[in-house]
């Protein structure tokens, strides 16, 4: 997919997600915690082979760090997209408000932005927070990882994608960019 086909796509769904109930998006975002679970061989299989090219290429060690993935860290992951579900739906809340002396009423209120592009480096975590952050404040997320860790950020992405879809949200919601496309 082009990337202006995915940019629309990402929009498109921003609508739907921006009008998504709190529950539902929790919904996704327990769903997409299981699923980080079951499917963590899979994940750590290409996150060793991420790990494998970073040393080959000579990557330093602190860079390794970050990409690397284990089991603890993979619940880290799960963990965090279930804390998120628990917190307060942000989209709607009244953040401050006054009445005009004329007796009308203005008041600030948190909406979706629409759509939010994210560009990080050697971080899978991040293709995780992002997203569970986009999605809970009723945003799309276009995903753009660094080529360190591209195996990892894909699959991660596929993961959590897929367990939106299933959750009743559009899955164009989630978009990941290839980290070989510029």
């Amino acid at each position: 997919m082009k990337t202006r086909e995915l940019a629309g796509a990402a929009k498109d769904a921003s609508r739907r997600l921006a009008t998504a109930g709190a529950a539902a998006k929790n919904r996704a975002l327990l769903a997409m915690a299981d699923a980080l679970e079951r499917r963590s061989a899979e994940i750590l299989v290409e996150n060793a082979e991420d790990v494998r090219e970073g040393r080959k290429k000579g990557l330093s060690a602190a860079l390794i760090d970050r990409l690397w993935l284990d089991e603890e860290r993979l619940k880290g992951m799960a963990c965090s997209l279930r804390d998120i579900a628990a917190l307060p739906d942000p989209v709607g809340e009244v953040v401050e408000g006054h009445r005009t002396p004329e007796g009308l009423q203005i008041e600030k209120v948190r909406v979706p932005f629409g759509v939010v592009l994210v560009v990080y480096e050697a971080r899978p975590n991040v293709t995780v927070d992002a997203a569970a952050l986009c999605l809970k404040t009723g945003n799309s997320v276009i995903l753009r990882g660094g080529s360190d860790a591209y195996r990892s950020n894909r699959i991660l992405a596929e993961v959590i994608t897929g367990a939106a879809l299933e959750a009743g949200l559009p899955g164009e919601c989630i978009q990941f960019v290839s980290s070989k496309d510029r």
